[in-house]
């Protein structure tokens, strides 16, 4: 069975830092892209970063200078490291992975945490 486990929420003061881990347990052999969501209360999921295996990252216009996104491959974790936090960044944080090829050559579309809380105040 393959899943993804987060840590690294929290509760951080504006202009604080944290980092959010990912990792990726299983039998996998490899895992093509991978991202951090986050949805605040009231709120549709918005993709906040993501990097593919080549270490190709995108990130939204909101996070673009403060938060950097990494992974390790060898690992199958990746990292959200998140600067100068704001009270909008506030939100339940989510890791996805996509196209996980598992060492069975099974493939797995789509794998999703289960949330990570990070709480920023004013």
């Amino acid at each position: 069975q393959v899943q993804l486990v987060e840590s690294g929420g929290g509760l951080v003061q504006a202009g604080g830092s944290l980092r959010l881990s990912c990792a990726a347990s299983g039998s996998i052999f490899s895992i093509n892209a991978m991202g951090w969501y986050r949805q605040a209360p009231g709120k549709q999921r918005e993709l906040v970063a993501s990097i593919t295996s080549g270490g190709t990252t995108t990130y939204t216009d909101s996070v673009k200078d403060r938060f950097t996104i990494s992974r390790d491959n060898a690992k199958n974790t990746e990292y959200l490291q998140m600067n100068s936090l704001k009270p909008e960044d506030t939100a339940v944080y989510y890791c996805n992975a996509r196209d996980v090829l598992m060492t069975n050559r099974a493939r797995v579309h789509e794998l999703w945490g289960q949330g990570t809380q990070v709480t920023v105040s004013s």
